[in-house]
């Protein structure tokens, strides 16, 4: 008798609908993006060359900007040949990030198309998703490598005056750098945890 009554109630759990709670919907609103994975600020970003995060392991790891090194350049003492060469480094990196954006950008519409029009194949689908991961890829390198030929151009005195300036001290919630979205530092900080 017990075992009908287990049965019966596992029958009944599993058959009534489960009701939409607004927490476990994080997708809800997205479908009407028109690339699923990218909203109309991350295009926006990508499309003008701007870092899009991508150079967070640089950035928070000593190893300066080109446009940040830019905003500072008063208070970091740049001589006039440092300025020239940090903003040739940033115009380089706008010019390859703008291209390679766009490249990333039409690798995620053609990965989203595939799955609007329905159809795709396993093989299709490793094609099209090779290709959004190189693109990005190669995104992030441009983005990355310039950290790498900025430091270059630095003196050790400052960098660190630029991660004082940025914010980037032991305690790293202590203080949200200027041009920074202050919910983006919190997070990629740990500051809410």
């Amino acid at each position: 008798m017990r075992r009908h009554i287990v049965i019966g109630f596992a029958a009944s759990v599993l058959s009534t609908p489960v009701l939409a709670d607004d927490s476990h919907t994080p997708y809800a609103g997205l479908a009407s993006r028109d690339i699923a994975t990218l909203s109309e600020s991350d295009i926006a970003e990508l499309s003008a060359g701007r870092g899009w995060g991508f150079a967070l392991a640089a950035e928070l790891n000593g190893h300066p900007g080109p446009a940040h090194v830019l905003e500072h350049a008063e208070d970091l003492g740049l001589s006039p040949e440092q300025r020239k060469r940090v903003e040739e480094i940033f115009t380089a990196m706008q010019v390859e990030a703008i291209t390679a954006g766009a490249v990333f950008i039409a690798a995620e519409r053609a990965l989203d198309t595939a799955f609007s029009n329905g159809g795709l194949d396993a093989a299709e689908l490793e094609v099209l998703a090779s290709a959004a991961g190189q693109a990005r890829s190669n995104l992030r390198f441009v983005h990355l490598s310039r950290h790498l030929e900025t430091l270059e151009v630095l003196s050790a005195a400052q960098v660190a005056q630029y991660n004082d300036l940025r914010g980037y001290t032991n305690d790293p919630c202590a203080k949200i750098p200027e041009g920074h979205n202050a919910e983006m530092w919190r997070r990629h900080n740990g500051c809410d945890s």
